[in-house]
């Protein structure tokens, strides 16, 4: 046991009045955040299980995750409740929702009342959205998580260096990119709200965990993380169906989304090409930086879903041209729209 892991069982001693507990461990995310299951020899508050999360204060912030739960509550999404926190040591302890994650469960036949129930409860997060309440996810912001492909996907995995016309055309990308994205309509965003992040839930599904960097911006983003997944493919007939499934409840229920379909699908896409680009630099990162080689492998379906867009739109045809150039692939013939 650590000295985090010590501190922490004695701040949980004190939180459970001094109730009698076992520690596994739950998981680790992409951040310095871990996770443990602390197992009650007696139910506490009527749970036999709950979450203990471990922020270390120097690499984290454990106020946003308590402020987003408790908006998120109140919208009656299923988060973690935060039955005790010690923020200024970076300890938390949460109801458990389980560890039957959709990535676990997701195939063929349960797909379609899973994406269902996700998106049911994605349009329940935005019509509870306020401006004011969240970060803004402005064009700096936008522009910070691009930056980290050539940082790290292209310097460091990659090995490459780009030169003046290639910064070119990935600046231009990215304004090409911001500029729609920062036109669309703007709500609660997750901004992970993929098959990893969500849960099996008997009740209220799916649980969603991993909310805190939440930010308030383009409303097409959260359905890109579900439906274009780093971990997970559908065919793209599969993807357009669930989109329109999302779609449609959603203009009925009043969230600004275009009113022709084939609008909000570039809207969609386009968002989705910022989001492959950011996390095929922050997969590098984790994987260089912060030594977690197993999203390495998670990369090249990022890119594939990266490439598809780009073969797509004739504004994107210089990306696709770069990445071609990058990895020395000889360029296909697609079609544009």
């Amino acid at each position: 046991m650590d000295d985090r892991q010590q501190q922490l069982s004695t701040w949980l001693k004190k939180a459970l009045q001094q109730a009698d507990f076992t520690l596994t461990t739950a998981s680790a995310d992409a951040s310095f955040r871990r996770y443990f299951r602390v197992h009650l020899d007696a139910p506490y508050l009527g749970h036999q299980t709950l979450i203990a999360m471990d922020a270390p204060p120097a690499q984290e912030d454990c106020t946003p995750f308590v402020h987003i739960a408790k908006l998120f509550l109140d919208a009656r999404l299923n988060v973690p409740q935060v039955l005790a926190q010690d923020l200024a040591h970076g300890f938390l302890l949460l109801s458990d929702l389980g560890d039957d994650t959709y990535l676990t469960q997701l195939d063929s036949q349960s797909a379609p009342k899973l994406y269902q129930d996700a998106t049911n409860a994605l349009i329940k997060m935005q019509l509870a959205s306020k401006a004011n309440v969240l970060p803004v996810y402005d064009e700096v912001l936008l522009t910070r998580e691009m930056q980290l492909f050539p940082d790290w996907y292209v310097a460091k995995h990659l090995n490459a260096n780009l030169n003046i016309a290639q910064q070119a055309v990935l600046k231009n990308t990215f304004e090409v990119l911001n500029k729609n994205i920062l036109s669309q309509g703007t709500v609660y965003v997750h901004r992970d709200y993929h098959s990893r992040n969500l849960m099996i839930a008997p009740e209220n599904n799916p649980g969603i965990l991993d909310f805190q960097d939440a930010v308030y911006g383009a409303i097409s983003y959260d359905l890109v993380s579900l439906l274009k997944d780093a971990y997970i493919s559908w065919e793209e007939e599969q993807i357009i169906d669930w989109a329109v499934r999302y779609w449609q409840p959603a203009k009925k229920a009043g969230l600004p989304v275009p009113d022709d379909f084939s609008e909000f699908y570039r809207n969609f896409e386009w968002m989705g090409a910022q989001r492959h680009i950011k996390v095929l630099g922050i997969f590098a990162r984790l994987g260089y930086r912060d030594g977690k080689e197993a999203y390495l492998k998670d990369m090249p379906l990022v890119m594939t879903h990266l490439r598809k867009v780009c073969e797509r739109y004739v504004e994107l045809r210089p990306m696709l041209r770069l990445l071609n150039q990058l990895e020395n692939v000889k360029p296909q013939e697609g079609f544009t729209f």
